[in-house]
């Protein structure tokens, strides 16, 4: 049997399929417009089939196309996998890496150990992507993401890195300007920071639970932090992103032991897609991260 069709054509055509348009698979790709068209009206003449039909708004997978890309992606992956095998087996972890994680985390966790990571495994090509929310991990192309809290996504494998305990955290000059609060009904007399979306994070766990009304929102949990730093408010943060700041009293934890702890909002993992083997550079650096990481 003769496969007439080139691997990189392959992947710009999963690009395709996956992001939905020439231009955002030429981003995912690094690569020019013209070159994601180009291997896509090169498979179509080889496999003489229409993939996708093309409008002004829109690119669409064919049924044919469909059909293609589901018998084309698990041989993609063993294929990759393959080759990963091949390089493990002469002991070196080689390839291109991607890691999504909120940004707080990649900040407060993940810079810091990148020197240590690109000495050990020096063929690994780190790809560190900041993302506020959950993301689809192969319309992303993206190998591993961390998660923190509560898994939902059944597709995914995962695997428990720690847990990071919460905390009511204010600045000194918050609380000399608008008092401790000694309880947690006397929030509501507060200025509370918590997030824009999604509203449950604005959801504090004590045992008789409060949902809050943020006095100022945002996306960005390091923008919490941030505003919660200069005195603006009360905000609820995670452990990993607040250590230096509390053990320099720049952060004042409030009302200590009241909160729910263990809470499944504590739970951080590294998680991948179900449907791919667990490949050479994720393992190693699953493993890296249990070994190094700042957590309970």
């Amino acid at each position: 049997m003769t496969i007439i069709s080139q691997t990189t054509d392959l992947e710009m055509l999963l690009a395709l399929y996956d992001s939905g348009s020439f231009s955002a698979a030429a981003r995912l790709l690094d690569c020019p417009v013209a070159k994601v068209s180009r291997a896509v009206q090169r498979l179509e003449q080889e496999l003489a089939v229409t993939l996708f039909n093309r409008t002004t708004r829109r690119v669409e997978a064919t049924e044919e196309g469909r059909l293609f890309i589901n018998q084309l992606r698990p041989a993609l992956q063993q294929l990759a996998l393959a080759e990963e095998q091949l390089r493990l087996s002469r002991g070196t972890a080689v390839g291109l890496l991607r890691v999504d994680a909120a940004s707080p985390f990649i900040l407060h966790q993940l810079v810091g150990l990148v020197g240590e990571f690109q000495r050990q495994y020096p063929r690994v090509k780190l790809e560190l992507i900041s993302s506020e929310n959950f993301i689809d991990l192969i319309e992303k192309r993206t190998d591993v993401a961390i998660r923190i809290g509560a898994l939902q996504d059944s597709n995914l494998h995962a695997t428990k890195l720690g847990k990071s305990p919460l905390r009511l955290l204010a600045s000194k000059s918050y609380l000399q300007q608008y008092g401790v609060p000694a309880q947690s009904s006397d929030l509501v007399k507060h200025r509370l920071l918590g997030f824009n979306e999604p509203s449950k994070l604005n959801h504090w766990h004590f045992p008789d639970p409060i949902h809050i009304q943020p006095f100022i929102s945002a996306s960005s949990g390091e923008t919490l932090l941030q505003l919660c730093r200069l005195g603006h408010g009360i905000a609820l943060l995670s452990d990993f992103m607040t250590q230096d700041l509390r053990q320099s009293g720049a952060l004042i934890e409030v009302l200590p032991g009241q909160l729910q702890s263990p809470h499944p909002r504590e739970d951080i993992h590294a998680v991948y897609y179900r449907n791919t083997a667990l490949s050479g550079r994720i393992n190693v650096f699953i493993r890296f991260l249990q070994q190094h990481l700042q957590l309970s």
